[in-house]
């Protein structure tokens, strides 16, 4: 898959955006300046949704990188449901305002992919990593690391776009998928990881060390 262009507002949005710049273009011709405003807002909550900014890629193999933007909500020992293993679980919540293109935590290979269409739960409760609609990467390092990146549905979030399947080469950083309006990511990773970030702290896609390998 190639890289991205980053052209500041993401492909996914282009639609969305001229869509709503249209409607307030005909309320300003045909409603007058004042009542135009409200669709003007609209524009603008979507062109900031689907901003999709460039970032430096920090550290090095061993770093584990954010693969959303949003708040950590989860560290903790969990059992990762696809490939039944005992594993240190970091979950990402990304609400209406964070960038919401997601992005390779890691320098991998995607050995499996996994579909589980589900509920549209309130993406910051524990049990949307369970209940909820999400698509579900195996990605394996080149010294045999392996994680599990989880796109998780939100209440309002309807779609999970991912383009990579089995085989797809990924480097830290890389764009690999987005999710529409609000969701979170699972990240499932090795027992022995140290962490780098706590509950509570707001992370960046690729920006932010999670955490490294040993």
């Amino acid at each position: 898959m190639s890289h991205y262009p980053h052209p500041i507002i993401a492909r996914e949005g282009w639609p969305f955006l001229g869509g709503s710049v249209l409607f307030a273009l005909l309320a300003t011709f045909f409603l007058g300046v004042a009542w135009s405003i409200p669709f003007w807002i609209v524009a603008l909550f979507v062109l900031q949704f689907f901003r999709d900014p460039p970032r430096a890629v920090p550290g090095d193999a061993k770093s584990i990188l954010a693969p959303a933007d949003g708040r950590i909500v989860v560290i903790e020992p969990a059992l990762d449901p696809w490939l039944q293993r005992e594993t240190l679980k970091i979950s990402v919540f990304m609400n209406v305002f964070n960038v919401h293109s997601n992005r390779s935590p890691v320098d991998c290979t995607v050995v499996q992919r996994w579909y589980h269409p589900g509920k549209f739960i309130n993406a910051d409760l524990d049990k949307a990593s369970t209940e909820n609609e999400r698509n579900a990467l195996h990605l394996r390092t080149a010294d045999g690391q392996d994680i599990t990146c989880v796109q998780v549905a939100g209440l309002i979030a309807r779609r999970i776009l991912c383009y990579v399947a089995a085989g797809a080469k990924l480097e830290r950083g890389q764009r690999y998928g987005f999710i529409r309006f609000g969701s979170r990511v699972d990240l499932y990773l090795p027992k022995d990881v140290r962490v780098k970030v706590g509950v509570g702290d707001t992370v960046q896609a690729t920006s932010t060390i999670l955490a490294e390998f040993p």
